[in-house]
This record gives structure tokens, C-alpha cells and sequence, in this order.
């Protein structure tokens, strides 16, 4: 199935973090937190100020982010979990290629 957010929408797979500590403690699924990283899948097409002017989103497909610990809406698309969260509610693009792929 494709899906294409509305507006300033953007379509988010979380990336799980480390099941180790950096002490080597290994982290059992019950205690891990969600990760607040992900990759973005798809985009909407951006938003309109009050003149009607068309205004980009400044996040594309394939770029790491950072988001907020309870942004988004939880959906499930072809049995994998998504999020679809607003522009705003992103914090900011991983930039560091190295940092990314950990993510």
C-alpha cells in the first residue's frame, strides 16, 4: 500500500536504539523506551500560510530526525508501525551520516 500525507504531515519509521547499555547491561523489551529517532518514509506536500503562499517542508524522504517522546499518531501500515506527525513536532535532522546509521 503507498501513502501520502496531507499537508505538512510527514510519515515516520521509528529506529530502535541500542538493547545495551554503555556498561554492556543488556535493556530487556519491557524496559526499553521508544525510541525518538526515526526515518522519514514520506512527506506532504506543505502547508499554506494565511496569504495562501505554498511553504515547503524543510525534512524529505530518507532523512534522519529527532522528534519529541510523544509526537505522532501511532499507525500501522502493511504490519509495520508508523508514526505521522506534523513538521512542527519534529525537533531536527540528524546530519551526521555516521550518527545516522547507528540511529
Amino acid at each position: 500500500m503507498t501513502f501520502k500525507p496531507l499537508h505538512d504531515r510527514v510519515l515516520v519509521r521509528r529506529v530502535d536504539s541500542d538493547e545495551k547499555t554503555k556498561g554492556g547491561l543488556i535493556i530487556p523489551d519491557t524496559a526499553k523506551e521508544k525510541p525518538s529517532r526515526g526515518e522519514v518514509i514520506a512527506v506532504g506536500p506543505g502547508a499554506r500560510d494565511e496569504n495562501g503562499k505554498h511553504i515547503e517542508l524543510a525534512v524529505k524522504a530518507g532523512d534522519h530526525i529527532l522528534f519529541g517522546k510523544w509526537s505522532g499518531t501511532e499507525i500501522t501500515l502493511d504490519g509495520e508501525e508508523l508514526l505521522i506527525m506534523k513538521e512542527s513536532d519534529i525537533l531536527g535532522i540528524i546530519e551526521d551520516k555516521e550518527i545516522a546509521k547507528a540511529a
